[in-house]
């Protein structure tokens, strides 16, 4: 998601509109914009922790190999599924 940089004239034209709110109303627009912050920071924080996080022996040829092999023509995938309902449905 992007960010939205504003001035440092925006906070205080917000902080004018809402500083007339009830106090309910300003404790949701505060834990509203706290979790906001917390999210952003959380989500940074889990991709940062999946970084190396594959284990495997084998090399990558090895498993672009396997990849290739465990792959499925769509045509023969189609014929198979074709096979299956036709079984299914007699």
């Amino acid at each position: 998601m992007s960010q939205l940089s504003i001035s440092n004239k925006m906070p205080d034209k917000y902080f004018r509109l809402f500083r007339n709110l009830d106090l309910a109303s300003k404790k949701k627009l505060v834990n509203k914009l706290t979790n906001s912050i917390k999210v952003e920071s959380e989500t940074k924080a889990n991709l940062k922790n999946l970084s190396g996080s594959w284990i495997d022996d084998r090399n990558a040829n090895e498993i672009v190999e396997d990849i290739r092999k465990s792959s499925v023509n769509i045509s023969e995938f189609n014929r198979i599924n074709k096979l299956k309902i036709e079984i299914w449905v007699n």
